[in-house]
């Protein structure tokens, strides 16, 4: 499956199962939150969810389990909070993310980062693995009227890098995020989230790797 990054003008990385793994971390926080709200979701409850705004993960739960939540925002600032304190006690960068950034940073190529995280949490991402200095543009779908699968956070973030979005290569790890990039008409690496369940309909992307650094072995050699 070999790739031809030279067809492409900047390459838009998602954030979490991407650069960090933080899935097992999301879990973790809303698995605590929600108990303390009374409410009894376990973490493979929350794969249901996976790719969607914090907001909207709430909004969710709030209706399927008949929570009563009035004020989603601090619901969310306790779940954001907790990832704060996860992630900066133990970032984790997957398996060939820096020497994916270094390889691309040595292009001439634009990078950017389009999460459905919050800005807040982007940041101590940014900070616990050291990598800002790679990206030319980030973005959270925090600032967009829709998050993921919607194509705004995609949208935004190609128009910031100055690049026509079919000349934008997109690297997500959820069904959601799958979605997003290709309705935003970018082309679409995934590389699925080890905890997530199988998920068939991923192979909807225009590629598929096990993890970044075996990506960067199938770029087509010259670039």
């Amino acid at each position: 499956m070999e790739l031809k990054l030279s067809e492409f003008e900047a390459v838009i990385f998602d954030m979490d199962g991407i650069l960090i793994d933080s899935e097992p971390m999301w879990k973790i926080a809303m698995e605590t939150v929600f108990s303390e709200l009374g409410c009894k979701l376990a973490k493979s409850d929350f794969q249901k969810t996976v790719g969607l705004r914090i907001d909207e993960v709430i909004s969710h739960w709030n209706q399927d389990q008949n929570l009563g939540i009035e004020d989603i925002k601090l619901v969310e600032n306790d779940i954001i909070n907790r990832m704060i304190e996860l992630v900066s006690n133990d970032p984790n960068p997957l398996k060939g993310v820096y020497a994916m950034l270094t390889f691309l940073k040595s292009k001439p190529m634009k990078i950017g980062l389009a999460t459905s995280s919050p800005n807040r949490l982007l940041e101590a991402v940014l900070n616990g693995l050291k990598i800002s200095q790679y990206f030319d543009v980030v973005h959270s779908a925090e600032f967009e009227t829709y998050g993921k699968p919607h194509p705004a956070v995609y949208l935004k973030t190609a128009k910031q890098l100055s690049v026509h979005p079919n000349k934008c290569l997109v690297i997500e790890d959820s069904l959601n995020g799958v979605i997003s990039g290709m309705a935003a008409k970018m082309k679409v690496v995934c590389i699925p989230e080890k905890t997530h369940l199988k998920e068939p309909r991923l192979s909807v992307a225009d590629y598929m790797f096990e993890d970044m650094a075996l990506m960067l072995q199938f770029i087509q050699p010259g670039y």
